[in-house]
């Protein structure tokens, strides 16, 4: 039988993660902001299927639209147990998509996608731009359009986000990025 999920250690690796490389890469320049403000709800889904993932993640999306934008702006949605294939998770985004229609949260809420083996259409595994979306376990980012509509607004440049990654990455590089996701485990391990 397996042990019970522990959540805090997940959620403290996912917070170094997105402190370390989102933030501090700078990955994200929306992220910061956010985070500084308390405004990322980190929850950790214990579905060890897609179908119990799929339930959780509806929950957090009615919740995130009901929520007060100025106490959760964003939710981190992490599911250690299920989709560990990426394959499999990226087939889960159609649903994902899906989800947020039939709850009418079209044009209101999005899901951006993380997860430890992601790959761009195009790269090779071991290609380091891959890393910009590559997060500790597989995660859901729930996202609000009014936000990204603001972020963007803010910056202008924001298609550039993307080119600017690759070439952080690749200045990076494999080894750097491995340097980095041994720090991000020494922060989930230190004591808070």
């Amino acid at each position: 039988m397996t042990p019970p999920l522990r959540p805090d250690p997940v959620i403290a690796r996912t917070r170094a993660w997105l402190q370390r490389a989102v933030i501090g890469l700078n990955l994200c320049p929306f992220a910061k902001a956010v985070e500084a403000k308390g405004q990322v709800r980190y929850v950790v889904s214990d579905a060890t299927d897609p179908e119990r993932l799929l339930d959780d993640l509806c929950r957090e999306l009615d919740l995130l639209a009901e929520a007060d934008a100025a106490t959760v702006d964003t939710t981190l949605l992490i599911h250690p147990q299920v989709l560990v294939d990426f394959l499999d998770y990226n087939d889960f985004l159609d649903r994902a998509d899906a989800a947020i229609e039939r709850l009418g949260h079209a044009g209101v809420l999005q899901v951006a996608s993380f997860h430890p083996d992601y790959l761009f259409a195009g790269t090779a595994p071991d290609d380091v731009e891959n890393a910009s979306n590559r997060s500790p376990y597989p995660t859901l980012h729930l996202l609000r359009e009014a936000s990204i509509d603001r972020a963007v607004a803010a910056f202008p440049e924001a298609e550039s986000i993307y080119e600017a990654n690759i070439l952080t990455l690749r200045r990076l590089g494999r080894d750097g990025w491995a340097a980095l996701q041994a720090e991000i485990d020494r922060d989930a391990m230190a004591p808070r």
